[in-house]
């Protein structure tokens, strides 16, 4: 008898776990988030626009709702970009603003940097996108615009000739592969309402996250960390800014002088746009024909004093975050 009470007492504690542990796992969505209407009216705007067409490479999947606020209306399942030449490492699922977002950046900004700096195109990318959870991966915090599928994490990049460029290493690799990166990254910031790169914080130093939140009413606020003393080369001959890729994506308010934008005030990998470090592996390298220099030479760097108070300026460490009781408050989006 004692045998079987003593059974039946772990069956009960098992029980107990097992319900415990899917009631953590139900609290890891915030219940009482509810999506906003913007979201839609975002969505049912850029497919009016019929400005994501399906093809052999992008189609239509269900509505994805819930769990909690999470999901889009009209999903898109991706194996590709630009019309099919660029495959994606893993298949992305987007909403129509951010995968119309992710079409034009590519075709006015990826391509014509890769084919500057390395003469050949990108023909592979390694991204993520849709995931519903919370920002950190922290339970009950403010939901990601990855839960919408608004938002796109790049992680390398793979050129034509079998070279990689990743986020992690390229950031602050050869001169080519730095300077390829920072045309990446201020193309993002023309485009999209959030860009994270190495150097915003620890949770991006591997990779480059964008996404299309809307940080105030009006729409008019950008995030755009870090801040890059780097000047494009992608210019027309005459040396008139480029045009962008038509069709565009739907227009977004043009942000004022003075509209509040975060920026980091100190670069923790330099002002310069490039870097006479070079790494032991085998990566893109710089054209082999004379072309017109693909980088503006930088002024020596003037540093304000930083405070000894403010740990804000500190520069930031490469090696990945280590886990611990005290995390970090930034949002890793």
């Amino acid at each position: 008898m004692r045998i079987v009470a003593s059974m039946w007492r772990k069956a009960l504690a098992f029980s107990a776990l097992v319900l415990f542990g899917a009631g953590l796992t139900g609290c890891a969505i915030n219940r009482f988030e509810r999506r906003e209407a913007w979201r839609d009216q975002a969505e049912q705007m850029c497919i009016a626009r019929k400005l994501v067409q399906p093809t052999a490479y992008v189609s239509l999947a269900k509505e994805i709702d819930g769990p909690g606020p999470c999901g889009m209306q009209q999903p898109f399942r991706v194996t590709r970009l630009g019309g099919g030449t660029v495959a994606l490492k893993q298949r992305m699922t987007l909403a129509c603003p951010a995968l119309a977002e992710a079409e034009a950046w590519l075709a006015d900004t990826i391509q014509p940097a890769a084919n500057l700096y390395f003469g050949v195109p990108v023909a592979e990318i390694n991204a993520g996108s849709y995931s519903c959870r919370g920002r950190n991966n922290q339970v009950g915090a403010k939901l990601s615009e990855h839960s919408f599928g608004n938002a796109l994490d790049i992680m390398s990049f793979t050129l034509a000739d079998g070279h990689v460029i990743t986020v992690k290493g390229g950031w602050r690799g050869t001169e080519a592969e730095q300077a390829f990166l920072r045309e990446v990254f201020v193309g993002a910031c023309a485009r999209f309402s959030t860009v994270l790169a190495p150097g915003s914080n620890v949770f991006h130093y591997d990779h480059i996250h964008v996404d299309l939140a809307m940080h105030d009413p009006r729409g008019l606020r950008r995030v755009c960390k870090p801040l890059l003393k780097f000047e494009s080369q992608l210019n027309a001959a005459n040396g008139s800014p480029r045009p962008l890729a038509s069709p565009r994506p739907p227009a977004r308010q043009t942000m004022p002088t003075q509209a509040p934008i975060d920026v980091e005030e100190d670069d923790p990998y330099g002002v310069a746009p490039t870097s006479s470090r070079t790494t032991g592996t085998r990566v893109a390298r710089a054209p082999a024909a004379p072309a017109p220099t693909a980088y503006a030479a930088a002024p020596a760097p003037r540093r304000a004093p930083v405070p000894a108070h403010d740990a804000a300026y500190a520069p930031l460490s490469l090696a990945a975050p280590q886990v611990s009781d005290h995390a970090p408050d930034e949002p890793i989006y």
